[in-house]
């Protein structure tokens, strides 16, 4: 587990940035990252997922749009609250989803969760809470925490692969 201390908006977007570099070395073969959830490149086609928890305010957006620069995204990344999903096209899209407005697991999969997952690409949920039960054991749980006006706790949890006795590192 990582714990990072951001001071303000933009030392959040950075550290998103970094995850979203990790996740792009990844997906194209590299071994930055490592410790990343592996579902994007051991399932050709298939999206990595993250899964952001926080509340009201916490910078959960914000980290996104640093996800989004992370993976070469110029476009302007803003809450899905009312859509439930931005896509941003890219060399690697990012598919954000808000399940703030869902009541249910089932309502993300009426929207197409599992055509989501199938596709290439990154997923990025904010209220990930709301959807415990969504998402592949890989998933890349982070954790945003309001310590101050400003200042924003970041907890990323990245899967422990599991390898068998005596396997060679991946890199």
């Amino acid at each position: 587990m990582t714990v990072l201390i951001t001071e303000n908006e933009n030392e959040t977007v950075l550290e998103g940035e970094k995850l979203g570099v990790s996740l792009k070395e990844r997906i194209q073969g590299g071994c930055a990252g490592n410790n990343l959830g592996s579902h994007a490149r051991d399932n050709p086609g298939g999206c990595a997922v993250v899964a952001l928890y926080g509340g009201l305010g916490a910078g959960k957006t914000a980290f996104t749009r640093g996800i989004a620069a992370g993976l070469g995204i110029k476009m302007n990344v803003t809450s899905p609250t009312f859509t439930i999903v931005n896509e941003y096209p890219g060399d690697i899209p990012l598919f954000h989803f808000d399940m703030y407005r869902l009541e249910s697991e089932n309502e993300l999969f009426d929207i197409g969760w599992d055509d989501y997952q199938e596709r290439s690409g990154v997923c990025v949920v904010e209220w990930s809470e709301k959807v415990p039960g969504a998402f592949p054991p890989d998933t890349i749980d982070v954790y945003i925490t309001v310590l101050g006006e400003n200042r924003r706790q970041i907890e990323i949890k990245p899967v422990e692969p599991v390898k068998p006795k005596g396997a060679e590192p991946e890199c």
